[in-house]
């Protein structure tokens, strides 16, 4: 009777290290405010895992409170279950260190900057410490919409995995993402970004290297124009966001979505295309200042056009054309 070899079967497996590696299994984020916190969710959602930097453990801290607040409002609404929220904040990871973005595919950057050459300048430095750290072939983007990629990727070795990714986080059911190839933007590296947009059940829309891209050049001109007729006194701040939901079809009307955004952000948005393109239609309107001023920022700060309470909803009968009267 001949012999019977055995042979481990483990051999005839895939090791740990042989497993198919998809493309963008793990992104990193620079920043992880609201804007960042939205990102993390719709990639965590998806199956992506997500490793996002923050200065401080505080803050750190705060995001995770934040993303929990935000997913068990999504549970009271239906939108998910406890599995799912469970799912979800197992697949994201804070960092105070960019090392840890050794293994990202594409890191993000989403942070704040209070005037545009801080904006420059800070977003060059984290595209330097981002490039120290993760593989030739990661992809370095950023979310801003009114810096040009090219400029902030100037100082880098590989410019040309550099591109702008913006990706809108004011409506929940928005679905495009906007990108922009830049002087040195490769091909390849396009290519990569538009199965990335897919991957996160979003629809990709190239644009033109342009400073406020479509999305922020169009918003602060209806927001600017919207001031004007609320200065003339055309008509009640509350009107006109009415005609603009019910007569144009706009989910949000002008001011709502204004406090939406952050009304200092949108003052930023603003300052930075006025400075690009020099033009009166970018300025700031006084009324903006003046809240922003006052520290009236928006949704996030409890009040801005209008007042809101805890859970972000506004108080009917509460803007500050309702404090003249």
């Amino acid at each position: 009777m001949s012999e019977i070899k055995v042979e481990p079967i483990e051999k005839y497996g895939l090791s740990a290290k042989s497993k198919p590696k998809s493309q963008f299994s793990t992104i990193g984020i620079v920043g992880c405010g609201n804007t960042g916190q939205r990102i993390a969710l719709m990639t965590a959602s998806k199956g992506v895992e997500v490793v996002f930097l923050e200065l401080e453990q505080e803050k750190i801290d705060q995001a995770f409170r934040e993303i929990n607040e935000e997913l068990d409002r999504r549970i009271n609404h239906w939108g998910m279950t406890e599995g799912d929220k469970r799912s979800i904040l197992s697949r994201i990871k804070g960092t105070l260190e960019y090392s840890d973005f050794k293994n990202c595919d594409l890191v993000i950057e989403s942070i704040l900057s209070r005037t545009r050459e801080d904006a420059i300048e800070t977003r060059k430095s984290v595209f330097r410490c981002i490039e120290e750290y993760v593989s030739e072939h990661a992809i370095i983007a950023t979310n801003s919409t009114t810096l040009v990629i090219t400029e902030l990727a100037s100082e880098l070795k590989h410019k040309d995995r550099c591109i702008s990714l913006h990706i809108s986080t004011t409506a929940p059911e928005a679905s495009t993402i906007e990108i922009v190839k830049g002087m040195h933007t490769s091909e390849a590296v396009c290519e990569d970004v538009h199965r990335f947009a897919k991957l996160i059940g979003k629809t990709a829309i190239s644009v033109q290297e342009s400073p406020g891209l479509v999305t922020a050049r169009l918003f602060v001109s209806f927001i600017s124009e919207a001031c004007d007729v609320l200065m003339e006194r055309v008509t009640e701040m509350e009107n006109i966001d009415f005609v603009m939901r019910n007569g144009i079809g706009m989910p949000l009307g002008p001011f709502e979505m204004a406090d939406k955004i952050g009304l200092d952000r949108v003052i930023r948005w603003m300052e930075n295309l006025y400075e690009e393109f020099g033009d009166n239609k970018y300025k700031p309107s006084p009324i903006l200042k003046r809240l922003v001023r006052a520290g009236y920022l928006g949704r996030k700060s409890g009040r801005g056009f209008y007042q809101y309470d805890e859970n972000g909803q506004k108080i009917i009968n509460s803007g500050i054309e309702a404090e003249k009267r």
